[in-house]
């Protein structure tokens, strides 16, 4: 949620309280309520929480409310809906908060869970889930193919509600349009609650089995430990991503000049690698070449890297050491993996006249290619203080030049079939400093001015 202003409190609050009346019939004397199954659930739904709170093994345990939902899938297979819902609450008000203001959010997260549960125990019930179950003390066995329908269906409704839920207070919260607010939340978690359905079915079959809850371990363990791993994957990705976006900020700081170029690059360097069907584990790899392909003008002095007027020779020569610095800034970098070679080599050109290594045709690295050509057309495009971007298919058709030469061309018209299809997020409004571009200089010179018959498009950035 975003600022909790008078509308976010007050919608929380009616959720709330629509959660309370969800409970409340499972508190009143006589209900019949199953507390030791209630609380043997809730407490198992508090054990995958705390650790997320608390130190272990040298730092925080990262494990979302993912890792309890078999277990509320569960209590809704079991127990009745205001039963079930009370399983949500432990759980959902102990879980680690990340930002102010940590009450509001735990009340909303708690009552957004505990409604689900109600309405998934609720259909699970109408549908006649619990006679299919089995161990009721007849003997009788779990009727699983027959379970399913009704476990399938209570699983649904629990991801239905969940997402309208989730959907509203977006709108409500961050004021974003009804359409946006809804626009893929369902798709996304539809398959992740579907699985969690199995294992709580598992786990509620097994809890009526003979061994009673002790059983239901052989599920929850498992799955409990693979949140744990997954969350910890995320964590590292996560410290993958900080790193990338401190080395980013760290050039931006140093050139001002090309302030947002490395990530504008990076979303460039996938469009090129989605048209060319690259394998989806290296996108991410080579949108981290893109951004971080100028990292070593870090190295290079600022007074040339801000210089307004024409390059001397030896400044020149001095720019074209960037991609050797970049290579030695992130050589102990393991995760970069192939974005080194596009690093080294961005600037390496078709027929063999480019830098660092004049490299030419295949022997230029394939991640190399992709940044060349997005790195180009960025730079063209981009409005800097010292002269006008070019207008999109301008860019593109001086590419389309320059391919066979210097760029190849297969990644060429790749890129020139995703932006015509996609389009491009025009910067020539701004200069690289987020101020209003300035009308054209009456020089020809400037900043990164060449002279002679090279390509426009090749020029040292």
């Amino acid at each position: 949620m975003g600022a909790t202003g008078g509308a976010v409190r007050a919608y929380t609050s009616a959720v709330a309280a629509a959660a309370l009346l969800c409970v409340l019939p499972a508190l009143r004397t006589g209900a019949g309520t199953p507390w030791s199954t209630v609380g043997l659930l809730a407490g198992l739904c508090l054990v995958c929480e705390l650790p997320g709170r608390r130190p272990f093994l040298g730092g925080s345990v990262p494990i979302g409310p993912g890792s309890f939902f078999p277990l509320l899938l569960a209590g809704a297979f079991l127990l009745p809906p205001a039963a079930a819902a009370l399983v949500a609450v432990s759980g959902a008000s102990a879980g680690r908060v990340e930002s102010p203001p940590a009450a509001t959010r735990r009340v909303w997260r708690a009552a957004r869970l505990a409604l689900a549960v109600w309405t998934a125990s609720a259909a699970y019930g109408l549908l006649g889930g619990a006679a299919t179950l089995g161990g009721t003390g007849d003997g009788r066995l779990p009727d699983l193919p027959y379970a399913l329908l009704p476990a399938g269906a209570a699983t649904l409704v629990l991801s239905l509600v969940l997402t309208a839920l989730d959907g509203s207070i977006l709108v409500v919260a961050e004021r974003l349009p009804v359409r946006r607010a809804w626009n893929g939340l369902l798709s996304r978690a539809l398959a992740p609650h579907l699985v969690h359905g199995l294992a709580g079915l598992m786990t509620a079959v097994l809890w009526r089995g003979p061994y009673g809850p002790l059983s239901a371990l052989v599920v929850l363990l498992p799955i409990y430990i693979s949140c744990w791993v997954f969350a910890q994957s995320e964590r590292e990705h996560a410290a993958h991503r900080a790193t990338i976006r401190a080395l980013v900020q760290a050039v931006d700081i140093k050139d001002a000049y090309t302030r947002g170029h490395s990530e504008r690059v990076g979303h460039a360097s996938v469009l090129i690698a989605r048209e060319l069907g690259m394998e989806r584990n290296r996108l991410e790899v080579l949108r981290f070449a893109g951004i971080l392909h100028d990292i070593g003008k870090l190295c290079v002095p600022t007074r040339v890297l801000r210089k307004d007027g024409p390059l001397t020779p030896e400044e020149r020569r001095v720019i074209e050491l960037h991609p050797g610095y970049g290579d030695e800034i992130v050589r102990g970098i393991g995760f970069l993996g192939e974005a080194r070679s596009a690093i080294l080599h961005h600037h390496e050109r078709l027929d063999g006249s480019g830098y660092p290594c004049g490299l030419s045709g295949r022997e230029i690295p394939e991640f190399a290619r992709v940044v060349a050509v997005a790195d180009a057309f960025d730079a063209m495009t981009s409005t800097r203080s010292y002269r006008r971007g070019r207008p999109v298919p301008a860019a593109l058709a001086e590419l389309e030049r320059c391919a066979g030469t210097q760029f190849d061309p297969r990644m060429v018209r790749a890129l020139v079939r995703a932006v015509n299809r996609d389009g491009w997020p025009s910067s020539a409004a701004v200069t690289a400093d987020g101020v209003p571009a300035p009308a054209p200089p009456p020089r020809t010179g400037g900043r990164h001015a060449v002279s002679g018959p090279r390509p426009a498009a090749d020029r040292p950035r």
